[in-house]
């Protein structure tokens, strides 16, 4: 396992980086020191005549390999030694060397893994040092990763992007993608320790089940009862529990989807809009504000965003809603505004 996937079962904090997988790179080194002891042992039998054994008789294949294990880590009992010139070169000038590289492999190997994960645990200090303000993905599916996308069309960074996640190859997967990872289960509190929820500005729950995203809402608000929680409910009837548990915006994938689906048999030009809108970044976005006291471009309606609500205490209200006039300071308007075109297109 790298590091940040602890085997003891306790869920750690993964940077994005170059992966590093102590067993993957003891196996490597292990090939490697296997190849110079086999390649020492093929030498010295090559050129057995020139080699004696003090128990006499030929130098036979397993005693070349006997005397490369001895000679490589610098055991040498004597008891095979090179006795005619050729052989001394060959120790000498070939066997001494693959000796240094022999042994540099074996200590570079404990030394790399120490100061890996030295390493990693000095870049998990910092970042929990710095970081505030961050979010929380809980599930790397499809619902998980389109929520990063909206994120990062937005504008926010992926490191400041957790992903918490169950699953060993989609931790990964988001490792690679450049989000820390904490892999585990989102209802473990120790999980979302790991993940710094009590600075986290926000936690999205896009789990696969239900009944996971109920308990996930419920630790995650426990322990943050100030971070703002959307979830995504598979079934209609189930976004009630997750209002409940505390989640401040749920979602219901399915009904969500099955409505746009039907708004298609009829009006597939609007189906297209509705996506346009909810990718963010191209052709149109909606985006929210709030005004300030001092927002005197807030009628302007010669700028390219167009305001269509204005949400005040809670409340949505149309723009040419009576109610709305004057805005206050708090208000937030609800705009249409023109992203770059899209690329595709």
């Amino acid at each position: 396992m790298a590091p940040g996937f602890p085997t003891d079962g306790s869920p750690a904090l993964r940077l994005p980086g170059r992966l590093f997988d102590p067993l993957k790179t003891l196996a490597r080194r292990f090939a490697g020191a296997t190849a110079l002891i086999l390649l020492v042992a093929l030498i010295a039998y090559l050129d057995r005549s020139g080699y004696t054994d003090g128990a006499g008789g030929t130098l036979t294949p397993l005693d070349a390999i006997y005397y490369s294990t001895v000679s490589l880590t610098t055991t040498g009992y004597g008891d095979i030694y090179p006795a005619s010139q050729s052989a001394r070169a060959l120790t000498a000038f070939v066997i001494t060397p693959l000796r240094v590289a022999f042994l540099v492999l074996l200590v570079g190997t404990t030394v790399e893994i120490l100061t890996e994960s030295t390493r990693q645990s000095w870049r998990v200090r910092r970042w929990r040092d710095t970081v505030q303000n961050h979010i929380i993905i809980c599930g790397y599916g499809a619902k998980g990763t389109s929520a990063i996308e909206a994120l990062c069309g937005n504008g926010v960074p992926r490191e400041r992007i957790v992903v918490v996640e169950p699953d060993e190859a989609r931790a990964r997967a988001a490792t690679r993608a450049g989000h820390p990872v904490v892999e585990g289960s989102s209802t473990r509190r120790a999980t979302l320790i790991a993940a710094d929820v009590h600075d986290a500005a926000s936690v999205v729950v896009a789990v696969d089940r239900d009944d996971t995203a109920v308990l996930t809402v419920l630790t995650a608000k426990e322990l943050n009862p100030d971070a703002l929680v959307a979830a995504t409910a598979r079934e209609e009837e189930n976004a009630h529990l997750l209002r409940q548990s505390g989640a401040d915006v749920v979602v219901p994938s399915a009904s969500a989807s099955g409505r746009l689906v039907g708004i298609a048999t009829y009006s597939p030009a609007l189906v297209n809009v509705l996506d346009d809108l909810l990718s963010i970044g191209s052709g149109i976005d909606l985006v929210e504000r709030e005004i300030g006291p001092d927002d005197g471009d807030a009628l302007d309606h010669g700028r390219h965003e167009q305001v269509i609500l204005v949400i005040r205490d809670g409340e949505s209200m149309l723009w040419n809603d009576p109610r709305a006039e004057p805005l206050q300071a708090g208000d937030r308007l609800v705009e249409i505004k023109a992203g770059p075109p899209d690329a595709t297109g």
